[in-house]
């Protein structure tokens, strides 16, 4: 194979989110494509882990061109999606959609597109960070504990403290309250 030959390639990517639903219409396009290899995985979009989408960005080379015959194929939220196609820039490849000829990286109009999809990326990030901020506010001013309960109460804790300046061993005590040596550690500020 000659270097041309090399670069240039097109790499497929198909997916599926359950194992009720089958790729072969994805393959047929991506083959219709010239998709020389066809990355494909049966698993939701949502996992970060897609061990096949994984394994061909990291398969990238300058000049390969990858394909999917839709965006929603590549990622559900506008930031994943963005997200992934920089990588895909970043290696210096292209991205291209069978049923979004918009979404094209190797043309002026897609890069544009790209670029507004990577402001609206960042919209969508913004939005998600205040909701939570303001979910989080509004779930401390009715009281509501964040983050894990506390493994001890409050006349454990104190029990603790005075077991402890008694002699008791970090390990007596994490034992005795079924905790870990580091949580009675804190809790005394013993080492």
């Amino acid at each position: 194979m000659t270097k041309n030959e090399l670069q240039n390639r097109c790499l497929g990517y198909a997916r599926v989110s359950t194992y009720g639903q089958t790729l072969d219409a994805q393959l047929e396009q991506l083959r219709g494509a010239a998709c020389a290899k066809i990355y494909r995985e049966k698993v939701t979009g949502a996992h970060s882990d897609r061990r096949e989408l994984l394994k061909m960005l990291n398969a990238l080379a300058p000049g390969d061109v990858v394909t999917v015959t839709r965006i929603d194929r590549l990622a559900r939220s506008t930031f994943d999606l963005f997200a992934i196609i920089k990588q895909i820039v970043d290696a210096k490849a292209q991205f291209r959609s069978l049923a979004e000829p918009w979404a094209d990286t190797g043309t002026s109009t897609g890069r544009l597109m790209l670029a507004v999809l990577g402001g609206l990326a960042d919209v969508e990030r913004d939005l998600i960070r205040t909701r939570t901020a303001e979910g989080r506010n509004r779930a401390k001013k009715r009281g509501q504990h964040m983050g894990r309960p506390p493994k001890l109460t409050d006349a454990q804790k104190e029990e603790v403290r005075r077991r402890r300046a008694e002699g008791a061993t970090l390990t007596e005590l994490a034992r005795s309250y079924n905790v870990g040596k580091s949580t009675i550690s804190r809790l005394t500020g013993a080492f």
